[in-house]
């Protein structure tokens, strides 16, 4: 198929489907559900340049995140089709309740503005998440609920600075990195 035509109608109204179904189960926190719109689970964080490939690792993505926001929520904004994916902007909202990876929790809310990319192959199998969106954005707001005139906030300030400091710095995942350009024709 040309990348400048869209599939007929069915094919779209049942990608939207499948897309509006995972979020749906998502915020239900119904895994087995959510694996289920895909033949082979994909998660792919550009923020973070990490890839979770397969039930096991998608799962345990899952299990960090729930833990770390067990509120975690989507609000969905726009919703756009492409020749290969459902393009989904939304809301991420959550409680910082637990730890996310090397970062305390600080009892925070964020609302961050999100852009998803659904890409199905050529067989309409959902084959990734991409997911894009600013990690400083949620940091500013996990701390910025924290009283900077509070000892105990300042101590969790510390940690929270401490904990983002020693999560950056590493490796991207090659799979993002080593891209290759398209045939794109001039």
């Amino acid at each position: 198929m040309s990348r400048f035509a869209l599939p007929p109608d069915d094919v779209l109204r049942a990608r939207e489907k499948l897309v509006l179904d995972h979020f749906h189960d998502e915020v239900r926190q119904d895994w087995d559900a959510t694996l289920a719109t895909f033949p082979h689970p994909r998660y792919e964080l550009i923020a973070q340049m990490t890839v979770h490939d397969g039930d096991g690792e998608v799962r345990g993505y899952y299990h960090d995140t729930r833990v770390a926001f067990p509120d975690q929520n989507h609000e969905i904004i726009a919703l756009r089709h492409a020749h290969d994916a459902v393009i989904v902007e939304f809301w991420l909202t959550g409680t910082h309740r637990g730890p996310l990876g090397k970062i305390p929790p600080t009892g925070s809310k964020h609302r961050t503005r999100m852009t998803a990319y659904f890409v199905f192959d050529e067989h309409e199998n959902l084959v990734a998440e991409r997911i894009y969106f600013d990690q400083l954005t949620i940091l500013k707001q996990l701390v910025a609920g924290l009283d900077k005139r509070n000892p105990a906030d300042l101590l969790t300030l510390g940690r929270v600075v401490a904990g983002a400091l020693g999560m950056a710095g590493g490796e991207p995942d090659r799979r993002l990195t080593d891209t290759t350009a398209p045939e794109l024709g001039r």
